[in-house]
This record gives C-alpha cells, structure tokens and sequence, in this order.
C-alpha cells in the first residue's frame, strides 16, 4: 500500500512537470476603444486529449481573491475571443477595450485526465491617449512639438491634422498649419485622441482693394474702395495711402488720405487723382495692398488697377507716343494737299498763258 501511494505520488510530480502556461507578455498596455491579444501558449502530456479551455479575470469579492470566468461577465459579452486552439495555442483577444478592463487575467485547460489553471497572470493596463502642442499658440514661422502622452510605454504613434496625416511632429509653423492635431497608435489609427487646436498668428496675407462705383460713372460720382485680407488675428487698423507724382521733379510722394476698411470718395474731384493703397495692421503686423490707379479729368473718369508705378508711367508713356503720332500725321497730310494745290495752280497758270 505504502509503495503504491509513493508510486501514485511521483506519478503525479512527472505529468505536472509537462504542463505548463507561457504568456509572451505579461504586461501588456493598450488604449482605450483599441483591441489587445495575449499572445499564449499551454503543454500537458503527450497522450492527452485538451477538453476544455478558459479564460478567468482575478477581482476582489467580499474581500477574497478569486477568478470569474470572462465568460460570466456581462461587461465582456461580445468583447472578448479566443483565438487559440485545442492543441497549444491559448491565446485570447479583447476588443473595445474599457478602463474597466485593466487588472489580471488567467487561463485553465482541463484535459481527459488532469485541470490545469496558470500560476502566472496577465497584467492589462488600459490607457488614453493625451495630446499636447507646444505652444499651442504661435506665430508664423516659430518652431512647434507635438507630443502624445500615455501612462504607459506604446509602439510608434502617427499624427493627423484636420484628418490629414502629419509627416513630422516637429515643425515651423506657417498659416496652413492650424487646425485640430490628433493622434493614434501605428496600426490601431481607427482610435484617436481627443483633437487639441494649433493657433497660428499671422500677419495680413493677401491685402487687397476693390472699387466700386455707378454703372454710369459721370462727374461728381461716389467712389468705395474696400480693403480686405486674410490675417489672424484679424486685421484691425486699415490705413489708406495716396501717391502723386511731381512733374517738375519726376518724384513721388505719398500721404495719408483715411482709415478704415472702407474708403469713400463721395464727390470725385480732379485732386483724387493718384495711386491708392491700403495697409491693413493687427497685432503680429503689417502689410501693404497693391496699388490702385484713380485718374480723373474734367469731363470724364477712368480707372485702373496697377501693379507698379513704373507701369503707370509707361501707360502715360504710350498715350503721349500715340498722339504725337496723330499730331505728325495731321500735318504731313496738311502739308501734302498745300503742295498739291499749289501744282494744280501752277497748271492752271500755264493753261491760261498760252491760251490753251
């Protein structure tokens, strides 16, 4: 009898020497709404046929330490999956991870001889993703780091602006630029942080003059130029310039005329005549629209839009050209009839002294 339950006993100590439950990780970590396996594997004795396989998550209960099926947890109904098999593999799969989820989970393998459950656990830690922009606020053309926080070590993180990927968390920043920054773990992008807003100051961009006025432009008409621009943030001053030119001295001067975004000239007058221009200014700066042409004579108006002085000079130019032209024209003619009236006098002249 004595030697049967010694016999019995190292029996027993060679069968458990071949079970065994590995986890690769024993401390996974993974973001909320992701998904996580435990990659698993279990070894028993050769001639065993695997009955039965689960899953258990260790919780306090009135103070006692115990292990509750996943599958008599009405919070992981429809989140979890075994992904493993009858033979060696136990691997298990959670999806839609809560915070709830973090804690330790077992596996047990029950055979047709023996029940086995893991003395080691896995340890899950579920985790947010926490996005921080430094500084959140800048002006065009300082330097800019995002960075994406975890209370625990993840794979490479992607970034994303506006739903558009970001090639580099580092960057100067420019205008195109702000908008809402998230970011997500590389292969789980699906899950996303909470978006943080960039807020790039710039100066006025893109300052420019409309003019308006009656259909039928006659003396006295009412003129608006509108300055406008893309600036943030937005423009707050509007300043408006007018260049003349010194026909004496060949030299510009130039003067203020108003403010405002809006400028009116209710009354044209023979003095408006000049180049006008808008200087639009916020806090972070400065910045000039082209040059607008307002050309005005006693009978009738014209306007144009130039780009540069020199430019209207040359315009002025062609104009004096065409009727110096017109002017060489007229007497070249004028003097071509003299010359023939004067042949077809003399003509006349011989006729008559000859009796012809």
């Amino acid at each position: 009898m004595i030697a049967f339950l010694v016999l019995s006993f190292l029996g027993a100590g060679t069968v458990g020497a071949d079970r065994a439950v590995t986890f690769e990780n024993p401390n996974p970590c993974a973001v909320e709404g992701s998904s996580v396996e435990f990659r698993c594997l279990y070894n028993y004795q050769n001639g065993q046929t695997v009955r039965k396989t689960e899953w258990y998550k260790g919780e306090f209960k009135n103070d006692v330490w115990i292990r509750v099926k996943l599958s008599d947890l009405a919070s992981y109904r429809n989140r979890f999956e075994f992904i493993g098999d009858q033979q060696h593999d136990c691997s298990l799969a959670l999806h839609d991870l809560q915070h709830s989820d973090t804690g330790y989970y077992y596996f047990r393998f029950d055979t047709d001889r023996f029940g086995w459950r893991s003395k080691t656990s896995v340890y899950l830690s579920v985790t947010e993703l926490h996005v921080r922009l430094y500084p959140d606020t800048v002006r065009a053309g300082d330097s800019v780091s995002l960075q994406c926080n975890t209370s625990c070590h993840l794979s490479s993180t992607v970034w994303f602006k506006d739903g558009h990927p970001v090639s580099k968390p580092e960057f100067q920043a420019q205008a195109e630029d702000a908008g809402n920054y998230f970011c997500a773990v590389e292969g789980q992008e699906s899950v996303q942080s909470e978006p943080v807003a960039l807020d790039v100051q710039y100066p006025p961009l893109n300052v420019s003059v409309k003019v308006t006025y009656p259909d039928n432009l006659n003396e006295s008409s009412s003129v608006n130029l509108t300055c406008s621009s893309s600036a943030n943030p937005a423009a707050q001053n509007y300043t408006w310039f007018r260049r003349t030119a010194s026909p004496s001295s060949g030299s510009s001067s130039i003067f203020q005329v108003g403010s405002g975004q809006v400028l009116s000239l209710p009354s044209m007058e023979v003095n408006h005549t000049g180049l006008y221009l808008c200087q639009a200014r916020n806090t972070v700066g400065e910045t000039n629209s082209t040059e607008v042409l307002l050309t005005i004579s006693a009978k009738n108006y014209e306007l144009w839009s130039s780009f540069s002085l020199s430019q209207v000079i040359l315009l002025i130019g062609v104009k004096v050209v065409i009727l110096l032209l017109l002017t060489l024209v007229i007497i070249w003619a004028g003097r071509h009839i003299r010359i023939k009236n004067e042949e077809e006098n003399d003509h006349d002249y011989e006729n008559e002294s000859t009796g012809v």
